[in-house]
Order: C-alpha cells, then sequence, then structure tokens
C-alpha cells in the first residue's frame, strides 16, 4: 500500500487540525476527569515511532480566529512542538513533537497559562461538557430574556413620563425597580462572559468577552450610580437587552458548531476502522487503521470501505466515492489507478 494518509473526508471533515481531529475520533472513549485533576496526558500520547508523539486537548472555550492563532503559536514556541493545529468547529486542539524534547503535561500547562482549560481528548467527557454549557447558557438567556422584557417596560413608562409631566419621585422609583431587577440578572446571565474574561485577564491575556463584560458592567455600575444621584436617565435597560442578544448569538453560534461537529462525526464514522492486511506469506490478518504503514498490502472485500489511500495492485471493481466528493456515480477502478480512504467497494475484491 502507498502513499497511506488520511482520507479527503477526513480533510473536509474540520476547518483546521482534521488530521489529528481525526484519527482520534476512532478510538474508543476514554476517561478524564474534567471538574477534578486532568488525567495524565501521557496515557493519551501516540508515537508513530518516527520519532514524533501526537497529542489531542480538548479546549471548550475556543469562540474566534483570535483564540486559534494565541493557542497555535504559543504552543509552537515550546522547544520541539513540530505542529500545533486547533479545530474551531470540533473545539480540539492537535499537537505533535519530538519525542522527549517536552513532557505532555507541559503542553496542557501552556494552553492553560493561555486562559484556555484543556485536558486530554475524551470524546465522551466532551459531549458532556457541552450538554453542560448549552443548559447553562439556555438558562442565562432566559433570565436575561425575562429581566429585559420587564425594565423595558418601565423604561418605557420614563420615557413617557419625560415627556409629559412625570415627577422625579416617580422616575428615581421606577428606576430602583429596575436597578433590582437589573443588577441580580446581570450577575446570573453574565457569567459565562465573566469566566471567560476573567480566565484571559489572570493569565494576562485578552480575549473578545473582556470588552463585552466591560460593557455590560460600566453600563450597569453607571446606571446604579445615576440612579443614586436622581439623575434623569439610567441604563439598565440598554445593559440587560444588550447581555441578551449576546447570548442569544452565543448559544446560536455553539448550534452551528454542534452541528457542523455532527456531521463531522458523522462522516468520520463511515469511514473503515479496520482492514485485513495480508502477510508476506500470503496469510490474512485482521489490523487496525492505525497500525497501517506504506508498503503494506491490504485486501478490500466487495462491500467493504478502502481503509487508507493507495494504489490498487489487484483486482478491479467499482467504488462509491460519494462519502469523499459527493459524486454518486461509481468509478471503475484497476490496477495501477489511485483510491483513497473512506470509498466504498461495491462490486468485487480488491488489494491495494
Amino acid at each position: 500500500m502507498s502513499d497511506l494518509g488520511l482520507s479527503p473526508a477526513a480533510l473536509h471533515a474540520a476547518c483546521c487540525g482534521a488530521g489529528a481531529a481525526a484519527l482520534d475520533m476512532r478510538e474508543p472513549p476514554r476517561s478524564v476527569a474534567v471538574d477534578g485533576p486532568v488525567a495524565d496526558p501521557e496515557a493519551f500520547v501516540r508515537r508513530d515511532g518516527e520519532g514524533l508523539c501526537h497529542l489531542d486537548l480538548m479546549a471548550e472555550n475556543i469562540h474566534c480566529a483570535d483564540c486559534i492563532r494565541k493557542i497555535e503559536r504559543g504552543l509552537l514556541a515550546l522547544p520541539g512542538v513540530t505542529a500545533a493545529r486547533v479545530n474551531l468547529s470540533l473545539r480540539r486542539i492537535a499537537i505533535s513533537w519530538r519525542e522527549g524534547a517536552v513532557a505532555p503535561v507541559a503542553l496542557v500547562e501552556a494552553v492553560t497559562r493561555l486562559g484556555y482549560s484543556a485536558a486530554p481528548f475524551d470524546p465522551g467527557i466532551l459531549d458532556e461538557t457541552t450538554k453542560a454549557a448549552d443548559r447553562e447558557l439556555l438558562r442565562c438567556l432566559g433570565v436575561a430574556g425575562f429581566a429585559a422584557g420587564n425594565i423595558m417596560l418601565l423604561s418605557v413608562a420614563v420615557w413617557a413620563g419625560n415627556a409629559a409631566d412625570m415627577d422625579g419621585a416617580t422616575r428615581d422609583l421606577f428606576h430602583w425597580v429596575s436597578a433590582l431587577i437589573a443588577l441580580p440578572a446581570v450577575a446570573y446571565a453574565g457569567r459565562p462572559f465573566f469566566r471567560s474574561a476573567w480566565g484571559a485577564l489572570r493569565n494576562r491575556a485578552m480575549n473578545m468577552d473582556v470588552p463585552i463584560s466591560l460593557g455590560i458592567l460600566l453600563a450597569s455600575g453607571m446606571s446604579l450610580l445615576e440612579t443614586m444621584h436622581g439623575a434623569t436617565h439610567a441604563y439598565f435597560d440598554a445593559a440587560v437587552t444588550l447581555l441578551f442578544f449576546l447570548l442569544c448569538g452565543r448559544y446560536l453560534d455553539r448550534q452551528a458548531r454542534a452541528r457542523a461537529r455532527s456531521a463531522a462525526e458523522h462522516l468520520l464514522a463511515l469511514t473503515a476502522v479496520g482492514a485485513t492486511l495480508i502477510e508476506a506469506d500470503g496469510r490474512r490478518r485482521a489490523v487496525s487503521v492505525r497500525d497501517l504503514r506504506p508498503g503494506m498490502r491490504v485486501a478490500a472485500a466487495a462491500g467493504d470501505r478502502i481503509p487508507g489511500d493507495g494504489i490498487v495492485a489487484g483486482g478491479s471493481s467499482e467504488l462509491d466515492n460519494s462519502l469523499l466528493t459527493g459524486e454518486t456515480m461509481p468509478v471503475l477502478v484497476a490496477p495501477g489507478d489511485q483510491v483513497f480512504a473512506g470509498a466504498l467497494n461495491r462490486a468485487a475484491p480488491l488489494v491495494t
């Protein structure tokens, strides 16, 4: 088998870091203590036998292109690190380094120092933490929406009163009622932004949640100060409404990424996870696709998926490449033709 590599489907399934993430998704879930002490990253290191080590990390608070740039630059600055790719959709970090140059735990600590919580990759734990974060975001969204609606009713009354004959005592009363609704709502519903901003500042870094948090807190604090001094204007409605719309955007963003992650996982689940290796003496044995190396001969029976990229060495058949290219018409292959991992062998046995 020549030119063994990742399938185009795996490369197309995610925006960055797809290679390492795709390989890891074929492994069975392993246990990671995310809320307690992080599991020893050494147990999750993969060695390719050529002096390189690979480790995949999961990080739930990656939000934008600046996060990607910061993490990748920080990891590549470590001695011996040869590659660092961040997958924004899957929230995963793929790292490669020369064996012995750096300890795996140092890689996790480097990501943590940048303000991003990281742990060795585990699909089961990732799904669990993602669902918990979604539930919390929905609760915050509900609280912010309820508070924004009620404060807006009070604000409309104040605006109408300023144009009419509302006395200062009534206006101040409405402002204080707005404060009683807004301040607890901001404290509760703003937690997703405040936690992220505090984590960045604590590690002497910046992310987009820092200005968001500052804007919400400053607007709320200034409104409280104006209310205490009996001023004409307060801005509780603006602060809470802004928080509500920001939470709407964050929740919709998470849902869009969840759909992309689900599609990527579905595509990867369709690729082959095992292969039939042909030994030098003609015997056949089942191996994992991870054990395949260039030069190996692999058999693909009719109805099986091609386990790795290579050249057809024996047999002729029809391949269904719809998983890779979207084209539903079968492709005829014969000895000398190139085939790709994930293609479905429809007609006859092949040897690659």
